[in-house]
């Protein structure tokens, strides 16, 4: 015989606008930093990134990311470390796209002009805070 329990039905995952400026710049070690908004059901979440990655950089660049968060249920779930999935590098003015996911299954999915002149083959990782 069945109840009338209430089951909790799990919060179904939407996606989200997020539009990012980074700016990276470094020799052997790159540093990079920037904000960002996330439009998520109609409001918009300030955020702040940052980053750094070990290994071969030289020069600098910044990049006005716009692109999509997949896999959200609340806004606090964009926060986190992100690994960069699949590889980019910029080279004077040319456009840029990155694809990220953290540990929460978020995966950003960004492109954007990037101006400046970088090389890049080194590993590194991004970490967004909400504001």
């Amino acid at each position: 015989m069945l109840t009338s329990a209430a089951v909790a039905t799990p919060v179904r995952a939407e996606n989200g606008t997020v539009s990012v400026v980074f700016t990276k710049g470094g020799f052997i070690l790159g540093v990079g930093g920037g904000e960002g908004v996330l439009t998520f059901r109609g409001k918009r979440y300030p955020f702040t990134v940052s980053g750094m990655s070990v290994g071969f950089t030289i020069g600098a660049s910044t990049t006005k990311f716009v692109g999509r968060a997949v896999n959200l249920r609340s806004p606090g779930d964009l926060a986190g470390t992100y690994a960069v999935v699949g590889a980019g590098g910029a080279l004077a003015a040319g456009a840029g796209g990155v694809q990220l996911q953290n540990a929460k299954g978020v995966i950003l999915q960004l492109s954007g002009p990037r101006v400046g002149v970088e090389a890049s083959a080194a590993v590194g990782g991004v970490t967004i805070a909400m504001q």
